[in-house]
């Protein structure tokens, strides 16, 4: 076994205070930003995820994140054993949770339960560390006001990414979109409890159809913010969000606020990826545009 395994085997029986002396690593599929892999000796299975040691502080924003979505008792999520560095690897250890796809009744409970997350509040936008979306560093600095914290801490400085990245046309109309923000978030969110990155990728279900959430990018937020996302990429299903609404209705005018929240991710995915992502996030901002 190569010394980055061995090193996180003794850190594994030293978190655990029992002896874990695994097989060889079984790689795992599903993600194009870190390795992933499966740690077992047979009887006790760990989810470990590697990348270049500078990463480390992403891996410690990541078990943060998992342990204030564990707090709230309501959906479940892999347990954080321990994070480190070895041998020029950064990597994070986890419980590992056996998945497959979920049922109607287990979506129309993970509906329930995200609702009764986002219960749980702050006083204010923002976290008390920053961490990441993808690859990309997503910044959480505490605003009192929501509008302020989108503006700064989320579209801007994604604008400001993509015209380091060569997307100048799409930052400016972007930056126009930034000053009508007032007439498009028409509403007054209190600050939930969001896992921040809620696509169909990264939910799945446990053996017994527990809703299992993983990968965050937690912050406080308009919960808005969080279901539109989940209907970005699809695979939620009418049973999650029939349980959701009928748990915690949305206020009128989330259609075109879920347009707003989700430019977010396509900006995200613009920068980090390229391709056809600029020219959507162009179309979702001159729509946004001919509302205000």
């Amino acid at each position: 076994m190569s010394g980055l395994w061995a090193h996180i085997a003794a850190r594994i029986s030293r978190e655990t205070g029992t002896a874990f002396d695994p097989r060889p690593p079984s790689h795992l599929g599903g993600g194009c930003i870190n390795t992933a892999l499966k740690l077992s000796n047979g009887a006790q299975s760990w989810f470990v995820k590697t990348n270049a040691a500078d990463r480390l502080d992403m891996f410690e924003a990541e078990a943060a994140g998992l342990d204030a979505l564990a707090a709230t008792g309501t959906l479940r999520v892999p347990r954080p054993l321990c994070t480190g560095t070895h041998d020029g690897r950064a990597f994070i250890v986890m419980e590992y949770v056996d998945t497959a796809s979920c049922g109607g009744r287990s979506l129309a409970l993970a509906g329930e339960g995200l609702a009764a997350m986002h219960r749980h509040t702050a006083e204010r936008f923002g976290w008390d560390r920053d961490n990441t979306i993808g690859a990309t560093h997503q910044p959480n600095a505490w605003h009192t006001d929501w509008i302020d914290f989108w503006r700064e801490q989320r579209l801007g400085y994604q604008l400001r990414l993509a015209r380091r990245n060569g997307y100048p046309s799409l930052a400016d109309r972007g930056e126009a979109l930034l000053e009508r923000f007032h007439v498009l978030i028409d509403h007054d969110p209190v600050p939930s409890l969001l896992h921040g990155d809620l696509w169909g990728g990264n939910m799945a279900c446990d053996r017994e159809g527990q809703a299992v959430i993983y990968d965050p990018a937690v912050y406080y937020g308009d919960r808005e913010a969080e279901l539109a996302m989940t209907e970005l990429f699809g695979g939620f299903g009418g049973a999650f969000y029939a349980a959701y609404r009928e748990a915690w209705p949305l206020d009128p005018g989330y259609a075109t606020r879920k347009t707003l929240y989700n430019l977010y991710h396509i900006l995200n995915h613009a920068n980090m990826f390229g391709g056809g992502y600029a020219g959507q996030a162009q179309g979702m901002i001159e729509r946004l545009l001919a509302e205000c």
